[in-house]
């Protein structure tokens, strides 16, 4: 009852219900927030900090920029989305919010083109070494099957795109990488799917903002190989399973091409099966299938671990 009425008191405010209806939309910084009601920081910031407080939305840091999502989870989240969704569609006032939200969306997806365009070469020219990206996908979605997957994690997430690949299997999703400029790609085309329940998250895969024992499968695609410490990452992604919960690594299998190191920022050269299963045993994960795709020059090979 407390919840409730504590719930109730911080939403029962107009500019705090057009803040709940946006967040409800997906991740908005404190400056867009700023921008779509043209009301001051300060007084946005307190409505925030009044709706953080209530349980009713979430906030997190992404570098030097604060962002706010509607909650999820528990009985304040719920009172959070069913307050949202008794809103009236015909509010001049809220329309006008959305029509804002839209140009704010427009412009992040402009910036976030702009760099994909600028960098896209780099993918374009490793993808060219090795298989294709849908046969990688379609192998990955055979070792994973079609059951439901309650929380799913993906380390060093850059586009997004395996949020996207086990979207429609997810109960929730979370997406790490330490890159702002690839989280602005992922956040862009996430939204673009209406995947409300994905997250994007800044952060190290050294040490990553997840509970222990809170993730049901994980995944490491085309990410270890720039890692100084892969056994690190594999022991930070084992911490986070369930019991029973599985860590697939996508990744090369050793190979001689130097110049990726130089032209791509490659720490490694590809690993061999042995000392991926070496890390997910001192890891505490049970070996399971390893796969392989063999490509010119580049073999993409696929292990999986299992907390027991």
């Amino acid at each position: 009852m407390d919840a409730l009425l504590a719930g109730l008191r911080a939403a029962g405010e107009p500019t705090r219900l057009r803040l709940l209806a946006l967040c409800a939309h997906g991740e908005l910084s404190v400056t867009e927030l700023t921008q779509i009601l043209a009301q001051s920081q300060p007084r946005v910031s307190r409505h925030l900090k009044l709706l953080v407080e209530a349980g009713l939305l979430s906030r997190f840091r992404e570098g030097s920029l604060v962002f706010y999502r509607i909650a999820e989870g528990d009985e304040s989240a719920h009172l959070a989305r069913t307050l949202v969704d008794l809103l009236p569609n015909e509010n001049a006032e809220l329309n006008r919010d959305l029509s804002r939200l839209d140009k704010i969306r427009e412009k992040r997806a402009e910036i976030a083109q702009n760099y994909f365009q600028e960098n896209a070469g780099q993918w374009s020219k490793i993808r060219a070494l090795h298989v294709p990206e849908a046969d990688v996908e379609a192998r990955l979605l055979e070792m994973v099957g079609p059951e439901r997957i309650g929380s799913y994690l993906d380390i060093g997430t850059g586009t997004g795109r395996m949020l996207e690949l086990f979207a429609p299997q997810m109960e929730r999703g979370i997406g790490i990488d330490l890159s702002s400029e690839m989280l602005a790609i992922a956040r862009t085309q996430l939204e673009a799917q209406s995947y409300r329940h994905i997250q994007i998250r800044k952060g190290d895969m050294y040490n990553m903002p997840i509970d222990d024992c809170s993730i049901d499968l994980a995944t490491i695609h085309l990410v270890l190989h720039y890692s100084l410490e892969p056994a690190a990452v594999i022991t930070e992604a084992a911490r986070t399973l369930t019991q029973g919960g599985r860590l697939l690594i996508v990744d090369f299998g050793v190979h001689q091409e130097e110049h990726l190191r130089s032209e791509h920022k490659h720490q490694r050269l590809g690993f061999s099966d042995r000392e991926i299963e070496q890390c997910m045993e001192q890891a505490g994960l049970t070996i399971g299938p390893t796969e392989s795709l063999v490509g010119d020059p580049l073999t993409v090979k696929l292990w999986q671990g299992t907390r027991i």
